[in-house]
């Protein structure tokens, strides 16, 4: 199996070419591609397939490329940020798309366009949001491992499910132990993905109000990752709905991998950031 290795803002994944949808792509073979000691490694795997060759492409544009993202426990996922950008990058590459003018392409939580920024980086439209109904800005509770008491959390659906919890400093945010799943209540259904955040403040740069918040996040089905593009989408609303009228519609989120940018328009988010392509190659997944 021929395979690419990319990452943006160190979200890593495997990166498979197979516009026909021929691969046997099985969860099995997804955790042993993602496997970092027995396989490739990666916090998910993103085959890039056409609309009309697989199941979950009914209604896109039989023509259109869909991101077939798999979370490294061999679980699908609706959409994934990062995952994009490198999904653009990763077009370019294998396919020679010109991603300048901007891409549309299918995914489980719906269409997505993928434009080049130049040098490295891509745009990404994360289509339409929706923040829970929370008239005193929290919806739900979290406990986590290092975090004592329960904190209040905000609900946020990006195509996949999120929940964001306000942190008062970044001595909590790096006290956190997150090789554990976070408790959600109520319990989502689907499960979620939870993000800690510290707002960081604000400031006029060329006459843009732009906020700056730091992040960690742990993603449902791939534990705690160095970055998290619905997330930090997620984190960039919650900070907006907390902050009140006059709060930044852009924002700068940190994240450990690195640092994305978030761009808040109408009802839907703009993710900012950089899409690396670090190796290819071909890999024997075990029969």
């Amino acid at each position: 199996m021929r395979f690419t290795k990319g990452h943006g803002t160190e979200n890593d994944f495997v990166l498979l070419f197979d516009p026909e949808g021929g691969l046997d792509l099985t969860p099995e073979a997804v955790r042993f591609l993602s496997d970092r000691r027995a396989g490739i490694g990666g916090d998910g795997v993103i085959r890039a397939v056409r609309a009309s060759a697989l199941e979950a492409g009914e209604g896109a544009d039989p023509a259109a490329w869909f991101m077939d993202y798999w979370n490294s426990d061999g679980t699908t996922s609706e959409m994934c940020g990062n995952g994009a950008r490198v999904f653009g990058a990763f077009l370019e590459a294998e396919a020679g798309e010109d991603l300048a003018g901007g891409l549309a392409f299918a995914t489980r939580g719906g269409p997505r366009r993928v434009t080049s920024l130049g040098e490295g980086r891509y745009a990404i439209g994360m289509g339409e949001y929706r923040i829970g109904d929370a008239p005193d800005g929290f919806d739900s509770e979290v406990a986590a491992r290092g975090l004592d008491p329960v904190r209040p959390a905000l609900s946020v659906d990006m195509g996949n499910p999120h929940h964001v919890v306000a942190l008062a400093d970044t001595a909590e945010l790096e006290a956190l132990d997150l090789t554990v799943a976070p408790q959600v209540h109520p319990v989502p259904p689907h499960g979620t993905n939870v993000e800690f955040a510290v707002a960081l403040g604000h400031a006029e740069v060329d006459g843009v109000n732009r906020g700056r918040v730091r992040m960690r996040v742990h993603e449902r089905g791939s534990g705690e990752t160095r970055s998290c593009g619905t997330g930090a989408c997620a984190v960039a609303l919650a900070m907006r709905a907390w902050g009140g009228p006059g709060a930044p519609d852009v924002w700068d989120v940190e994240v450990p991998g690195g640092v994305v940018t978030v761009r808040i328009v109408g009802r839907e988010t703009v993710l900012e950031g950089p899409a690396v392509l670090v190796a290819t190659g071909t890999v024997t997944v075990p029969g």
